[in-house]
């Protein structure tokens, strides 16, 4: 089974891969790829079977990247799951937390850190590319001066020593992980709950009181909103998509909200109904 994530291996997308399919798939295959563009191209491929990608961060906030190719590509998204994130300062073996000079990571990793780079200033604190990435490049070019910002299994995946574990700002660091398949694909494995959330985007016509009444034909459906976001539409500039998630307790309660939206909105697109992370 092939799954694409956006990062290296040893990422927090690898970590969510594994605790959403691991324990229902023997043999995982992670793909990494470099931009999220590729990881979505892959699925549409089908040189994948499906790709985990980050949707929101409870601190850092949405990935307005991914709601755009969501609604862009033929995919739909089938699970969803929430992982703890813990952020680690990890070195070569050997490597002494006083030998330390240089401090890397992905920006937004770097930036649930402040609290403890403020309390160390002799760290010289600088961007990469991927949070895994980091323990990668450190390894692979022999860096003793250097440690990377990462997951405890990057140290893992690249033979590295986690010198300081949990420097995170907040406890209460979540992110919420989509697994995504093309839309005439199949569920990639049988659903263990019926599906309790759906995801949709929708546009309206530029005019006063459509965003409401749109929000009050979900709640007449007994649809509970947990979450809107817009973005957007390139080409017409003011103009938006909102994208929303609701919980349902039955399936009719769901049909009934889309075909609402679907009455009064310029386009609709589901994006996938699924049973909601806990």
């Amino acid at each position: 089974m092939r799954i694409a994530i956006q990062g290296e291996a040893g990422s927090n997308s690898h970590m969510a891969t594994v605790a959403m399919l691991g324990d229902e798939i023997s043999g995982l295959n992670i793909v990494p790829c470099t931009v999220s563009a590729e990881v979505m191209a892959r699925v549409v491929s089908g040189e994948v079977d499906a790709a985990v990608l980050p949707i929101e961060n409870s601190l850092h906030g949405s990935v307005a990247e991914h709601y755009d190719l969501l609604l862009e590509l033929d995919v739909r998204v089938e699970r969803e799951s929430l992982l703890r994130i813990r952020h680690n300062l990890i070195a070569a073996p050997g490597v002494k937390l006083s030998e330390v000079k240089h401090v890397i990571s992905h920006p937004v990793a770097l930036s649930q850190c402040r609290r403890f780079f403020a309390a160390h200033r002799e760290f010289d604190v600088m961007p990469f590319y991927d949070t895994a990435g980091s323990v990668k490049h450190v390894m692979a070019e022999g860096l003793k001066d250097t440690a990377g910002v990462a997951p405890e299994l990057a140290a893992t995946e690249y033979g590295a020593n986690v010198l300081l574990t949990g420097i995170e700002d907040n406890e209460q660091n979540f992110t919420r992980f989509h697994l995504i398949r093309r839309t005439a694909d199949g569920p990639l494995l049988p659903s263990r709950e019926p599906d309790n959330k759906m995801s949709l985007a929708f546009a309206l016509d530029h005019k006063p009181g459509t965003l409401v009444a749109a929000l009050e034909r979900l709640a007449s459906a007994g649809v509970n909103l947990t979450k809107i976001e817009s973005r957007p539409v390139p080409g017409s500039p003011w103009e938006y998509v909102f994208y929303v998630d609701g919980r349902f307790d039955s399936p009719a309660k769901a049909d009934s909200a889309v075909a609402a939206l679907t009455e009064h909105c310029r386009m609709v697109k589901m994006l996938g109904r699924y049973r909601a992370a806990e």
